[in-house]
């Protein structure tokens, strides 16, 4: 028995920790996402991230701290990594929404993996803050033109009532002139 315990309190020595201080991960088209983790060990560990979709798995990148990353074709110029464990994602899609899992890997084979979720949406605001500034446009618009209307509609009336006060005057004058001629 003394053998066993021993063993576990070495390998509690050697043994990998992962910890994931943000698992769900909120992200509008564009952003830069920063996926973070923070590992343990003793030496230098093998860090993987896979992203998982519905279209199936595929690998992103796969380093050791302090070297060069070997990251994949489809995430070239796309990712930044860290020593630390962490990858920075550039300009994310909706096509990047999924599941990314996370091995680190000791030289002794103990490894941890953890999961992170994002989940990326349109900005949709934009859409209707465009639609919010056209129907203001044309609401000024319409309220320009109801202004106006109402200003010609005034003038207008204006002009046929002393064109009424005129043809008043010279039906009243040929009246009169009438009467004196007979």
């Amino acid at each position: 028995m003394r053998p066993l315990q021993s063993w576990r309190r070495r390998n509690r020595g050697q043994g990998v920790s992962l910890t994931i201080p943000q698992p769900n991960i909120n992200a509008t088209v564009a952003q830069d996402i920063l996926l973070s983790v923070e590992y343990s060990c003793h030496g230098v560990p093998t860090i993987e991230w896979k992203y998982t979709s519905y279209w199936g798995m595929q690998k992103i990148v796969e380093w050791q701290p302090g070297t060069q990353a070997n990251v994949s074709q489809s995430h070239k110029d796309r990712v930044c990594t860290y020593d630390n464990g962490s990858i920075l994602l550039f300009r994310v899609g909706v096509r990047d929404t999924g599941y990314y899992t996370v091995t680190v890997t000791e030289g002794l084979g103990s490894s941890q993996f953890g999961i992170i979720v994002l989940h990326v949406s349109e900005i949709l605001y934009e859409d209707l803050h465009f639609v919010a500034v056209v129907l203001a446009f044309l609401g000024a618009v319409a309220t320009v033109l109801i202004s106006l209307m109402w200003v010609c509609n005034k003038c207008s009336y204006k002009f046929q009532r002393k064109r009424r006060h005129k043809l008043k005057e010279s039906t009243t004058e040929e009246i009169e002139l009438q009467n004196i001629d007979c």
